[in-house]
C-alpha cells in the first residue's frame, strides 16, 4: 500500500500553472470482502470502509470480484487505500462463485481479507421488523425465521474461512465502526480513520455552519494594512511570512496543533470519522488562509486525511 506524501504548500493566488502528469507505479491493493448474515450490518460496514478511503461496492456478483480488484491498479484509482466488496445471499449461486473468485485472485497473488458479520436470530428479527424489508431468502417462499436459519447454515463454511468474525448483536453503529477502524486502520503506517476538514473564512461573511470548532484570528497583525500585501492572499509566501513573523501566530499554531493531536485520537477511538475546524479573520483572505494552509499541511504530515477549503478567499 502506498504511503501518503506530505502536503506541499498550495500554489500562489496568482499561480495558474498546472502540475505535470505523474506516472503512478503499480501498488499492492488491500482487498476486503464483506459478507455475513443479512441484517448483521454489512451496509454500515461498507460505509466505514468508504470513510477509510476504500472503494466500497455493494451487491457485486462474486464472479466480477477479480475484475474489480484489477481495476484498482489503474492510475485513476490511486486515491483509494483499497477496495471493500459487499457480497451476500442475494446471488443464487453465491457460494460457488465466491469460491471461484477467490481461486482466480489467489492465482494472481491476491489474498483478500474476509470479514464476516453475524448477529443472533432474535436481534436479526427485530431489525427486520424495524426496517420492514424482506430477507433475501424469503423470495424462495420461506418465512423470516426459516430464512434466517437457512442462511446461517448455508454460510457456515464461509464463516469458518473468515479472517474476522464480528457479532453485531449488541453493537451500535459506533461500536461496529470502532471494530473495523481498529482492524483496518490500526497500523501506524496507514492513513488514520478520522478525516479533518480545515476551512478558512471571513467573519464579515458568516461562520461556516458545519464547523465543529471555530477559532478567531483577528488578534493577529493584519496584512491588509500593508499596501504591498493587500492584493495578495495567505497562500502567497510574502503574506504567510508576515503573519508568522508574529510570535503570537507561531504560538497559536503550535498550541492549536497540540490540542488537535491530543483530541483527534480520542475522537477516532470513539468512532468519530469527521471533524471540521474553521479559522477566521475579518475578510477570510490573509490571516485565516495562511493559518489554514499551515494546519492542513501539519495534519497531512501526521497522516491525517485533511481537506482544505478557503471559503471566502475570493471575497475578502
Amino acid at each position: 500500500m502506498s504511503t501518503p506524501q506530505p502536503h506541499r504548500r498550495g500554489p500562489s493566488c496568482a499561480d495558474s500553472s498546472e502540475d505535470s502528469p505523474r506516472t503512478v507505479p503499480a501498488r499492492a491493493v488491500q482487498v476486503c470482502i464483506v459478507t455475513g448474515l443479512s441484517g448483521a450490518g454489512k451496509s454500515t460496514a461498507l460505509q466505514v470502509f468508504e470513510d477509510l478511503r476504500y472503494l466500497a461496492v455493494d451487491g457485486l456478483p462474486a464472479s466480477l470480484a477479480p475484475e474489480m480488484v484489477g481495476m484498482m491498479e489503474w492510475p485513476s484509482m490511486s486515491y483509494f487505500q483499497g477496495i471493500a466488496l459487499g457480497m451476500d445471499m442475494r446471488q443464487s449461486n453465491f457460494l460457488d462463485e465466491i469460491n471461484d473468485a477467490l481461486s482466480v485472485m489467489a492465482a494472481k497473488g491476491i489474498r483478500p481479507l474476509l470479514l464476516f458479520l453475524e448477529a443472533d436470530a432474535q436481534e436479526l428479527m427485530r431489525r427486520y421488523a424495524t426496517t420492514r424489508r424482506p430477507h433475501p431468502l424469503e423470495r424462495e417462499g420461506m418465512g423470516l425465521e426459516a430464512a434466517l436459519v437457512t442462511e446461517r447454515n448455508r454460510l457456515r463454511i464461509l464463516r469458518e474461512m473468515a479472517d474476522l468474525v464480528i457479532d453485531t448483536s449488541r453493537f451500535s453503529i459506533h461500536d461496529l465502526r470502532r471494530s473495523i477502524q481498529k482492524r483496518w486502520s490500526g497500523n501506524k503506517d496507514k492513513l488514520r480513520a478520522i478525516r479533518v476538514n480545515v476551512i478558512s473564512f471571513g467573519f464579515k461573511y458568516g461562520v461556516p455552519r458545519e464547523a465543529d470548532m471555530v477559532f478567531d484570528l483577528r488578534f493577529l497583525p493584519n496584512p491588509y494594512f500593508i499596501e504591498g500585501l493587500r492584493p495578495l492572499c495567505g497562500r502567497d509566501k510574502a503574506v504567510s511570512d508576515y503573519v508568522f513573523a508574529s510570535a503570537s501566530a507561531v504560538e497559536f499554531r503550535e498550541k492549536l496543533l497540540d490540542l488537535l493531536f491530543f483530541m483527534l485520537p480520542l475522537m477516532e477511538a470513539e468512532g468519530r470519522y469527521r471533524v471540521t475546524i474553521a479559522v477566521g479573520c475579518t475578510g477570510g483572505r490573509h490571516r485565516s488562509v495562511a493559518m489554514a494552509e499551515e494546519l492542513s499541511q501539519a495534519l497531512r504530515q501526521a497522516d491525517y486525511p485533511a481537506s482544505l477549503e478557503h471559503r471566502h478567499l475570493e471575497l475578502g
